[in-house]
């Protein structure tokens, strides 16, 4: 026979009206730069070519082929870039944004920004077809606990 312990039914009863916020939601503050020209043509990364015309970016941790939107801080403009590749490793940098990307915000004349970055879109995070991401993420905070 199997006891049931009193404690699991307000556990159950919190995770039901507990918010769950999805990967899209998550937002950062940091510092940006820019790549050079000189690294136009050369690999990045994931091993695409580094094109500094297309809205992208390098990022310590995401997972290649995230959808961040990067805010200035300071003006307000943003741009949508896509993470390609590593970086950036010095000078206290949160991202690296390619050339036409930090033109979009406005960052090219001082070569560093404040910037918010918001993740819209996380190729990690995969949900069984036709479910909700609460119910997902209900069903993996079930499957842990058992």
């Amino acid at each position: 026979m199997v006891k049931r312990r009193k404690w699991l039914s307000p556990i159950l009863l919190t995770l039901s009206i507990l918010p769950i916020v999805p990967a899209q939601a998550i937002v950062t503050e940091g510092t940006a730069s820019y790549y050079a020209d000189r690294f136009d043509g050369r690999r990045t990364a994931s091993g695409e070519r580094f094109d500094k015309d297309a809205l992208t970016a390098a990022h310590r941790t995401l997972s290649f082929g995230t959808r961040v939107m990067v805010t200035n801080k300071a003006n307000g403009r943003s741009v949508e870039v896509i993470i390609n590749d590593r970086g950036p490793y010095g000078h206290g940098r949160t991202i690296d944004l390619s050339k036409s990307a930090a033109k979009e915000i406005g960052m090219l004349g001082r070569g560093v920004a404040r910037v918010e970055l918001q993740i819209l879109d996380d190729d990690s995070v995969s949900l069984p077809s036709g479910s909700s991401p609460r119910l997902a993420a209900a069903q993996q905070i079930m499957m842990d606990l058992f």
